[in-house]
């Protein structure tokens, strides 16, 4: 019997070995595992970590400076958040990622997108494999927004108050059911700075995310959002835009170029003048 064992396993042996040579390799096996074995391995499976994937999709926004990132998943819970400088985004560990990027100016989170905007020297191809990788290793580690709760900076600005009239309640409902969702549609959002309700009939926003510093947001204030309250609430006069602190700053230095750049052509036209 002994003899007959060994035989049998020097075949089984031969068999194994010139397997490859045909081709069939699988379909030769050593002995079958023990079935102790075999529960071990499956439990193994069970437990070991599940690998997390994620899809990201980009849209192009009005702003070529400014892309809108769509993780596939929630973002905001409620309301929207803004960061335009690495100060603000201290609060956010996303935001704080995305700022060390070299080239990136402003992070906007939407109620299902991140709007990221960049400076006009650095170029896309640069920077979005960057924010493919912070962005893709963040969400799918599930990890906060705001690990302090009370940082959520939820917008709040169109909540309707019992203090409000009537007009400014209107005002308030336009803008958060009609305006607002179209304007997140191209990576951005807007807040509610105020209506001269008793003085000029100037309703005031603020535009946020992708509208900041694009070339279209002249035309969505008076085409898109001045027309419909214009229309809808005959109150209102006019819509106007409230500029950040950073824009004033920008807007006031371009003032101050263009004088110069006046007063240059003023001098080297009085030099050819006989």
């Amino acid at each position: 019997m002994l003899r007959a064992r060994a035989v049998r396993s020097a075949a089984l042996a031969r068999r194994t070995m010139f397997a490859p040579v045909y081709g069939v390799a699988r379909t030769y096996m050593m002995q079958p595992q023990s079935p102790r074995v075999a529960p071990a391995r499956r439990l193994l499976a069970v437990l070991a970590p599940q690998r997390r994937t994620m899809f990201i999709q980009t849209e192009s926004t009005p702003n070529a400076d400014s892309l809108k990132f769509l993780p596939g998943c929630t973002v905001m819970d409620k309301g929207t958040a803004e960061f335009t400088d690495k100060r603000e985004s201290m609060s956010s560990p996303l935001a704080k990622n995305l700022f060390a990027l070299d080239g990136v100016t402003g992070v906007f989170y939407g109620p299902d997108f991140v709007s990221v905007n960049k400076d006009g020297d650095t170029p896309w191809s640069t920077i979005k494999p960057e924010i493919y990788s912070n962005m893709m290793e963040f969400f799918t580690a599930g990890h906060a927004l705001f690990p302090d709760p009370n940082s959520s900076m939820a917008a709040s600005d169109t909540t309707i108050l019992d203090t409000d009239s009537e007009v400014v309640a209107m005002i308030k409902e336009l803008l958060d059911t009609r305006v607002r969702p179209a304007i997140q549609e191209d990576g951005g959002d807007l807040e509610y700075r105020g209506f001269g309700e008793d003085t000029d009939g100037i309703v005031r926003v603020k535009l946020k995310g992708s509208c900041r510093g694009c070339d279209s947001s002249t035309v969505t204030l008076k085409a898109g959002i001045e027309r419909m309250l214009m229309h809808y609430v005959p109150e209102v006069k006019g819509v106007e835009q409230v500029l950040g602190e950073e824009e004033t700053v920008a807007l006031d230095e371009l003032a101050k170029l263009e004088e110069r750049l006046q007063k240059h052509r003023e001098e080297r036209d009085r030099g050819f003048s006989p």
